[in-house]
C-alpha cells in the first residue's frame, strides 16, 4: 500500500518512540473501505510535510498488539506522536483539509 513505511511491533520503539520528528502513525487494515480512503490522502501529505512529520503506517491484523497497546478500537486511528508521546488520536477518515487543520493544531 503504497509508500508509506509500515511499522511493526519490533521496529515502532524506533522509527516512532525515538524519532526526533513528530510521527503520524496510521493505524488501518485493508478491509476497512475508510482505511482504503484515508491512504491517498496520507500518501499526498507525507511528502508535503516532509521534514516536519514523518506518515507511517501499522496494519492491526498484523500488529494487533500494537493496536491493544494504544487502544485502537476503531479504525483508520491516527496517532500524533511527538518526543514518544502521543498528542492527539484522529479517528476515522477526514478528507485532506480537515487533516492538515487537525496536524496545524500541533505545530505541524
Amino acid at each position: 500500500m503504497g509508500s508509506l513505511l509500515n511499522i511493526t511491533n519490533d521496529t515502532f520503539e524506533q522509527e516512532v518512540l525515538k524519532s526526533s520528528t513528530p510521527v503520524l502513525v496510521d493505524f488501518w487494515a485493508a478491509w476497512c473501505p475508510p482505511c482504503k480512503m484515508l491512504g491517498p490522502v496520507l500518501e499526498e501529505v507525507a511528502p508535503e510535510l516532509e521534514g516536519r512529520l514523518r506518515i507511517v503506517k501499522v496494519n492491526v491484523d498484523e500488529q494487533g498488539a500494537l493496536a491493544s497497546r494504544y487502544g485502537v478500537m476503531n479504525i483508520p486511528t491516527m496517532i500524533l506522536f511527538k518526543d514518544g508521546r502521543e498528542v492527539a488520536r484522529i479517528v476515522g477518515y477526514k478528507p485532506k483539509a480537515r487533516l492538515l487543520d487537525e496536524l496545524s493544531k500541533h505545530g505541524i
